[in-house]
């Protein structure tokens, strides 16, 4: 007797909880896998012991926002590429702002300087 009451309240408030629920399993989607905002074509050598290829491949994998920076690349004039990544930070603009933060610190610990004038935003998620 008292399930054939029970169930019309009961089933009212589950469909509430579905609907406030399912936007908050949105929000937590992974990004990981996914490129993001590409700004452009980073050239990466297909070294797997190369650290800038190991770093973005650390970037498609990352599940948070994410960022990766890299110099320009001139076959002309020069010989190396300089990155720096940031993984699973609180915001996409965090994120690239401590990838070009860390970027930019790799030319001036190795004293580079590069024909393209320095480093940019690649790919952000």
């Amino acid at each position: 007797m008292i399930s054939k009451y029970c169930r019309k309240p009961i089933v009212s408030m589950l469909a509430v909880v579905l609907i406030f629920a399912a936007p908050a399993a949105a929000v937590a989607e992974s990004l990981a896998g996914k490129m993001g905002d590409k700004r452009f074509a980073p050239n990466l050598s297909l070294d797997p012991k190369e650290a800038c290829y190991k770093a973005y491949l650390a970037y498609k994998a990352a599940s948070g926002h994410s960022a990766y920076a890299t110099t320009f690349y001139s076959r002309v004039v020069d010989l190396y590429i300089i990155c720096g990544a940031k993984l699973n930070a609180p915001t996409q603009k965090a994120a690239e702002e401590i990838a070009l933060r860390n970027c930019q610190y790799g030319l001036k610990k190795w004293k580079v300087r590069t024909a393209s004038g320095g480093c940019a935003i690649a790919v952000s998620k």
